[in-house]
């Protein structure tokens, strides 16, 4: 009995947790419009496409744990209207282009060099990211990458909303 307390009591906190990583755009919620914020780097279409927006950053360890299962994803479900699209937070934009010699990215990547969208959106843990239906709703949100659970997370997300 005391283990299923602990483990209720340990979900609500994550909830808690996860709830409080996303305080500037909630589940259901339009995502902001990408063109408003400058980012460096070209801006695939995203029009009519679930979207995953990935922050991510050079020093964060599950940002490099995620890139494998973000190719892996972009190449199983584009052709089906997937377009991921990886946010990257560095102050230096050396700091990226050295990350991805390292790890090589199928998908698109910017940089927000200004914060301006990181700001808006209020991250508060790396990587973070958010699952966007055709509408440009947010459907599901990620706090972090927890390797094959989190995999398995965005693949049922992901066929959930092209199934729509």
């Amino acid at each position: 009995m005391k283990t299923l307390k602990t483990r209720i009591l340990a979900l609500a906190l994550l909830a808690g947790l996860a709830a409080s990583a996303f305080a500037g755009v909630k589940v259901g919620e339009a995502f902001p419009d990408l063109a408003g914020f400058k980012l460096e780097g070209n801006l695939p279409d995203l029009k009519g496409k679930v979207v995953i927006v990935d922050f991510w950053a050079s020093w964060c360890g599950p940002c490099k744990e995620s890139f494998p299962a973000m190719n892996e994803l972009q190449k199983q479900y584009a052709g089906q209207g997937l377009v991921i699209l990886a946010v990257n937070v560095d102050e230096n934009a050396s700091d990226k282009d050295a990350f991805l010699k390292e790890n090589a990215a199928s998908f698109a990547v910017v940089r927000d060099a200004k914060q301006k969208l990181v700001d808006t959106v209020e991250i508060g843990t790396m990587p973070s990211s958010f699952v966007i239906d055709r509408e440009g709703k947010v459907r599901f949100a990620h706090a972090g990458f927890h390797g094959e659970a989190s995999k398995k997370e965005y693949i049922k997300q992901i066929e959930s909303l092209l199934a729509k």
